[in-house]
């Protein structure tokens, strides 16, 4: 019975009245703080840094308050000069507050170099879609030598230098495939 009474007595609605505007004044005071410390209308238009190099695309973020973090390289593009941004997030044109991360995507300064496989005694074609597989150009100049077999692979050139299995060379180099004649009278002995 204390207890219902007290729910019905002035200083129960003095203390809920106190208590609720408490709380507007501390809801208030929360979104005003808010506001003030994200720079709730404060907005940077992300430039458009592709094809930069890192010593540019650093002073043009620094000038508007921005900063940079690079994530990684991507496959070589020839389009883009070496060591520039080929990517970035946020994209080109999207609003972000001052201290903002903008993280990009460099181009390698060229490609990556891949082994030579061993393709000695192996066809014409399944030695020509292997090399197209890893990323190498074929030449349409083939060197022929003596050989019994037609159109088996005897070695490799790049550059005018005979490859041995194993060797690096970079992705997208033309590569250069010595084929048997089928003319010879023996296999090819190759000069190593």
């Amino acid at each position: 019975m204390n207890f219902i009474k007290f729910l019905k007595s002035k200083v129960f609605f003095t203390q809920l009245i106190i208590a609720v505007v408490g709380l507007v004044l501390l809801f208030f005071a929360l979104q005003k703080w808010l506001n003030i410390t994200t720079h709730h209308n404060q907005k940077i238009e992300v430039p458009n840094l592709k094809k930069m190099s890192l010593i540019k695309v650093k002073h043009t973020l620094n000038e508007i308050d921005l900063k940079m973090v690079v994530l990684d390289s991507a496959s070589y593009n020839p389009d883009y000069p070496k060591n520039s941004v080929i990517d970035q997030s946020p994209d080109v044109g999207d609003f972000v507050k001052e201290n903002r991360k903008i993280y990009l995507t460099l181009n390698p300064s060229g490609y990556k170099s891949i082994p030579i496989p061993n393709l000695y005694g192996k066809t014409k074609r399944q030695a020509t879609a292997h090399l197209l597989a890893l990323g190498f150009r074929i030449s349409k100049n083939e060197i022929r030598v003596s050989d019994i077999a037609k159109d088996v692979v005897r070695g490799l050139k790049y550059k005018g230098k005979d490859l041995k299995a194993g060797v690096e060379i970079p992705k997208n180099s033309v590569i250069t495939l010595k084929l048997g004649d089928g003319r010879g009278s023996g296999s090819y002995k190759p000069n190593y």
